[in-house]
């Protein structure tokens, strides 16, 4: 199976931008790794904290409970009493943020506003278990809160998790193997450009030298025709000066 690859046309420009393409992959891998261990981590310290505030909610709404009970004992039935007397809430949910790299996570407190519909409740008998028993739910709302936060925290950073783990994969995976194979196949396809070039060099060279001889070569036949002429001219003045007619007696 052949390796997967951009297809780009080899040459040293697109060389340079597919290595900065390269060099982009490598540096958003490493962040993203490193974003994914602190989500992991944080991940991990919240876990441990649902736990215990999970065992403390038990504990916390066990002892609302008994001393429900104990009210109910000793006062009676007073929650139409406290209906009668709550006109506003007195605990109000804030919503806020909570940046953990990159991920905003949310994160509720609680808002106690003025007035207490608790004042007159158990005024006649029964005032120090309505006291507790205020106090048993103030702490277990508070636990509650807290809970719901970090369980909400929970949920979005497992998805952020796993979306981030799945883009590294990719890009360690997938990515920056096709930019590596397209920088080999574009790196190949310029030295076999390189390879042809020095070989249509080297033949050029040959034809020229080739041309060179035979050009050096007429040069000698033409020079060495030259000599032949001179020489043949020479003789022949020659005889003509050396061979002197003899005189004539009449």
């Amino acid at each position: 199976m052949a390796a997967v690859r951009d297809n780009v046309f080899p040459t040293r420009m697109n060389l340079t931008v597919t290595k900065t393409r390269l060099k982009g992959a490598q540096t958003g891998y490493s962040l993203l790794k490193r974003k994914s261990e602190a989500l992991s981590i944080r991940f991990i310290d919240i876990v441990k904290r649902i736990k215990e505030a999970k065992i403390k909610m038990g504990q916390v709404m066990n002892n609302a409970s008994f001393s429900m009970a104990q009210v109910a004992y000793t006062t009676g039935d007073i929650g139409f009493q406290v209906r009668e007397n709550a006109k506003t809430a007195s605990f109000k949910l804030i919503s806020k943020q909570e940046n953990a790299s990159g991920v905003l996570l949310p994160v509720f407190e609680k808002n106690i506003q003025s007035g207490n519909s608790f004042d007159l409740t158990g005024l006649g008998r029964g005032g120090q278990q309505v006291k507790n028993a205020k106090e048993s739910y103030t702490e277990a709302l508070n636990v509650l809160i807290e809970l719901a936060s970090l369980q909400t925290a929970f949920l979005i950073l497992d998805e952020v998790i796993k979306l981030t783990k799945r883009r590294v994969a990719a890009i360690e995976y997938i990515i920056i193997p096709r930019i590596e194979n397209t920088i080999s196949h574009i790196i190949s396809e310029l030295d076999e450009q390189d390879r042809e070039e020095l070989k249509m060099v080297q033949s050029k060279k040959k034809t020229i030298e080739s041309e060179c001889s035979i050009i050096e070569l007429k040069e000698i036949d033409e020079e060495s025709d030259l000599n032949n002429l001179e020489i043949a001219e020479y003789s022949a003045k020659n005889i003509l000066i050396d061979q002197m007619d003899s005189d004539l007696i009449f």
